[in-house]
């Protein structure tokens, strides 16, 4: 079995933010296996799935971004997945707007929902897949820019990237990591996959 988590803040309010890509690229994958979320005991929500390779489970935080890794830690207690089947999905602003990055393990790199799983779960050693939300933003200025919605237009540009972000998501599914990395090589020949030791931040 194994998981994947999309990180963001839950509410309305927050729908369509720049930093709920997590959220909008799990709610993509679901709505393409015509699955729903559902509330779980803990703090997230949750939806099951089953390909002919695996079966797996996508998850979403109920908590906000700064306190993550309590309900990923939840997770993991209960369903016992092992960390290298757990892929976390998250923003990035150090990267152009759509482009990804897939890392094997690594530092949280300033990401506050990456950094307080790391701390629940103890461990860097899992996998994560960064989309970039770009970095236009003023110093001090970028709490607000995370939490700004995509304009219509920026939806529609990066409209490919969701849907590759969630062809590389079902290869994890499928065949874990190495498919994922696989995948994303074969269709970025120019971009270093993240499967070195050198990619790891």
């Amino acid at each position: 079995m194994r998981a994947v988590v999309g990180l963001g803040n839950p509410g309305k309010k927050y729908n369509l933010t720049r930093h709920n890509i997590g959220f909008l690229i799990l709610d993509t994958l679901a709505e393409k296996y015509n699955l729903g979320f559902k509330a779980s005991r803990f703090d997230y929500y949750y939806s099951e799935g089953l390909t002919d390779a695996s079966d797996f489970f996508l998850i979403k935080p109920t908590t906000y971004m700064n306190l993550s890794g309590s309900a990923v830690k939840d997770f993991i207690d209960v369903q016992k997945v092992d960390l290298y089947n757990l892929l976390v999905v998250a923003d990035d602003v150090n990267l152009i707007t759509g482009k990804i990055r897939l890392r094997k393990s690594g530092s949280h790199g300033g990401h506050n929902g990456i950094k307080s799983i790391i701390y629940h779960l103890q461990s860097e050693e899992f996998p994560r897949l960064r989309f970039g939300i770009g970095g236009a933003f003023d110093k001090g200025d970028m709490a607000d820019f995370v939490l700004e919605k995509f304009a219509k237009e920026e939806l529609e540009k990066i409209k490919p990237d969701i849907d590759f972000a969630v062809e590389l998501l079902e290869a994890f599914i499928s065949g874990g990591f190495k498919s994922a990395t696989d995948l994303f090589s074969a269709n970025n020949p120019l971009r270093q996959s993240s499967n070195s030791e050198d990619e790891q931040e």
